[in-house]
């Protein structure tokens, strides 16, 4: 059942499914070939940025065939909830990143403020590689300019979606596909930033 405050599914569980699955091989091809076939490295860092990229790094990692470890990093980014302010670490890695290769795995990337505060502050402890995964990417709405290495799904539309870990207000976190919310529902409550 699709709650009220959906306007359409962007992006069915069946997309989602097979471009998680693409997006898994291509990653494990792409360290298959580079630094995993060294047996002197230490596997792959995966760091899933909480709470959004949960299901999809979930996902994702099952679907990779490399060796791999999982780390979580949470993040502020929003101080009032529709404007930007001081990106602050909630939760930082357990584990440590000096010549490791990592993979962030990210929800979303919109303004880009959030993804360029963890990607500097992870460069200084120099790892060995340092590469991110969006489930989506929203260039039209870029602020700070960002590599993103893998990407589910670009949206091109300015569309405030949730689902498959993305919320509103906390909410719909857990719906199996991405839809986009009625506009009278944004224009009426605060928006959550990216």
């Amino acid at each position: 059942m699709v709650p009220e405050i959906i306007e359409r599914v962007v992006f069915s569980t069946e997309d989602i499914a097979k471009r998680v699955g693409e997006l898994g091989e291509q990653i494990s091809q792409d360290y298959l070939d580079g630094a995993g076939r060294d047996p002197h490295r230490r596997p792959l860092l995966v760091v899933g940025l909480l709470k959004g990229a949960l299901p999809f790094m979930a996902d994702l990692t099952r679907r990779m065939h490399v060796p791999m470890e999982y780390d979580f990093m949470a993040v502020s980014s929003y101080q009032g909830r529709t404007s930007p302010g001081e990106v602050r670490i909630l939760k930082d890695l357990d584990s440590p990143v000096g010549s490791r290769d990592l993979l962030i795995v990210e929800d979303i990337v919109d303004t880009g403020h959030t993804l360029e505060h963890i990607l500097r502050r992870l460069r200084a402890r120099e790892p060995a590689s340092l590469k991110v995964c969006t489930l989506l990417d929203k260039p039209a709405r870029r602020q700070v300019d960002v590599p993103v290495d893998y990407v589910g799904f670009t949206l091109e539309e300015n569309l405030f979606v949730v689902g498959y870990g993305l919320d509103y207000a906390e909410l719909y976190r857990n719906l199996p596909y991405i839809g986009a919310v009625k506009p009278e529902y944004i224009l009426n409550h605060d928006r959550p930033g990216d």
